[in-house]
């Protein structure tokens, strides 16, 4: 066990949330479970980010659920959902909304109208965001981080909640954009999703080749969400954890003076600061989820591969040796020794 500051979290009301939270987070598996079959770690990390209220980056190979994943989970929430389809041709505009003239039937006189994008919704999904170049990849940044759009000089405030899940196939690069390094950072997690085991993937072939059963029910309202977000912030880190999660990061630069051998020699750049927030922050969220009203080392250790993936920035040396970021991420946290003090 860590050791503990006073907890934050002793209001009745406080009390009662987090144990809302934790039942909304059982009943949105619950109603995953009618459609998605498997992926049990990938579903977790994605409803750590949900309650962190953190965007989500899910790479996989074509098939593997990622649309309906997402799709779902928003159903189960009862949000808008948008889902946009990055293509070489897409323009910011497509994505932000526009002006357009529009004349007034009563008064015949024109004026400009502004006419809301699909990023107007809470749960929006860039399918394939690596297929636009990144002029129109730009078009999230301000929405990811700010949770507004700037168009013609005026800005609009996006309605809470909100989240932007992007997909990536990782197999075919040609006539594909490598997303930006600002844009990544602005991804709480890269979520990588794989192939079932056998018997799940017969499930899903028995399941979706027969009759389709009911839809998912909604498990959580928008402002339960909201509310457990802002609850989430309140959970109470000892230093001792904090300082893990800062650690972590900055041994993953090889410019640091205390990054090991193998970060000097595979790592061009490693993590921004927003790895250690993002390190905190879901282990608030993922405490939670599992009943406990503090963040341990082993909430930081487990979301280090989501945090770190996109952050870290092999050199030659690791392409060439088939060294990966997520073997660099499990060596370094085999490497960073777990405080003294927070045991």
């Amino acid at each position: 066990m860590t050791s503990l500051q006073s907890p934050e979290l002793s209001t009745t009301p406080d009390i009662d949330l987090a144990t809302r939270l934790k039942a909304g987070r059982d009943q949105i598996i619950t109603e995953l479970r009618t459609r998605i079959i498997g992926q049990e770690a990938v579903i977790e990390q994605v409803l750590t980010a949900l309650f962190a209220g953190g965007n989500c980056l899910i790479v996989g190979v074509p098939g593997l659920a990622k649309t309906l994943l997402i799709h779902t989970i928003a159903q189960a929430l009862d949000l808008k959902f948008s889902r946009i389809q990055f293509t070489p041709d897409l323009m910011p505009s497509d994505i932000t909304g526009t002006d357009l003239i529009q004349e007034d039937p009563t008064t015949g006189r024109r004026q400009m109208v502004f006419m809301p994008g699909p990023i107007f919704a809470n749960v929006v999904l860039a399918d394939e965001i690596n297929r636009t170049p990144p002029k129109t990849q730009s078009a999230l940044l301000e929405a990811m981080q700010e949770h507004r759009v700037t168009i013609q000089g005026r800005t609009y405030t996006l309605e809470e909640p909100f989240f932007v899940f992007a997909t990536q196939n990782p197999i075919e690069l040609e006539g594909t954009y490598p997303l930006p390094e600002a844009q990544l950072d602005r991804f709480m997690f890269e979520i990588v999703i794989d192939y079932l085991d056998e018997d799940q993937e017969v499930e899903v072939v028995q399941t979706t080749t027969s009759i389709a059963g009911a839809g998912p029910r909604r498990a959580v309202s928008a402002s339960d969400l909201i509310a457990f977000q802002q609850l989430v912030r309140k959970v109470p880190v000892s230093d001792a954890v904090a300082r893990y999660a800062v650690t972590l990061a900055r041994m993953s630069r090889p410019t640091s003076k205390d990054a090991p051998d193998f970060i000097k020699k595979w790592v061009a750049y490693g993590t921004s600061v927003r790895a250690a927030q993002y390190l905190i922050l879901g282990g608030k969220a993922r405490a939670l989820m599992n009943g406990r009203y503090h963040v341990g080392f082993e909430d930081v250790r487990a979301l280090a591969g989501p945090v770190m993936r996109h952050r870290i920035i092999t050199n030659f040396n690791a392409q060439s040796e088939r060294v990966t970021t997520d073997q660099l991420i499990e060596q370094l946290v085999r490497t960073v020794p777990t405080p003294r003090s927070g045991m």
